[in-house]
């Protein structure tokens, strides 16, 4: 009688235990939840001013929004769109190029930039060839820069394709272009074989 009389005082010591943890548990994830805090344009004394929260102090960058390469950030210097490319042309650039080519821009332009492009199948304006003279011509910041700003129907495409992305991009149309019109005396001596065996 006495073995069970403690048997069932340990186990309600026991369920006592587990009912006060449960307890501060949900009190403590309450107070998690509900923290105290400011809401937007919620009024305080915590400033002079009586605002919540103040705006960065002028001149307060970003940390990884430095950008100190005007060139490379625009596409543009003081005499307009860039004829050279910023960065280092490598061959893993011109495959990021061709991925997201793909993936942003293929859809109007098509794989091979001529303006084809399924959503234009289905009714979307036909932007122009890449392939046109005009387009051949152009500084390669000009299609850094529309890619930036938009041109034409093309809206602008800065908040879905990073600035490094943007430049692979353009790269890769530049690639484009020049299969176009690539003749054999452009292809290395020692690739030309090859190209002349699969004839």
């Amino acid at each position: 009688m006495t073995w069970n009389l403690n048997r069932r005082l340990s186990h309600l010591v026991v369920l006592a235990f587990s009912a006060a943890m449960l307890h501060s548990g949900c009190t403590f994830t309450k107070n998690m939840y509900e923290q105290p805090k400011y809401l937007p344009l919620q009024p305080s004394e915590l400033f002079p001013d009586g605002r919540s929260a103040n705006p960065p102090v002028e001149g307060t960058v970003a940390r990884g929004n430095l950008r100190t390469d005007e060139v490379y950030f625009t596409g543009v210097s003081a005499a307009g769109a860039v004829e050279a490319l910023p960065v280092p042309l490598t061959k893993q650039l011109l495959l990021r190029g061709r991925e997201r080519f793909n993936i942003d821009c293929s859809p109007c332009h098509d794989r091979t930039g001529s303006g084809k492009g399924m959503i234009v199948q289905r009714g979307f304006a036909t932007p122009p060839s890449y392939h046109i003279a005009r387009l051949r011509e152009a500084p390669i910041g000009h299609f850094f820069d529309v890619m930036t700003h938009g041109f034409g129907q093309m809206p602008d495409y800065a908040s879905q394709v990073l600035v490094a992305d943007r430049w692979a991009i353009a790269s890769y149309v530049r690639t484009l272009q020049f299969s176009e019109y690539a003749t054999m005396a452009d292809v290395p001596a020692a690739e030309r074989p090859k190209l002349e065996n699969a004839k």
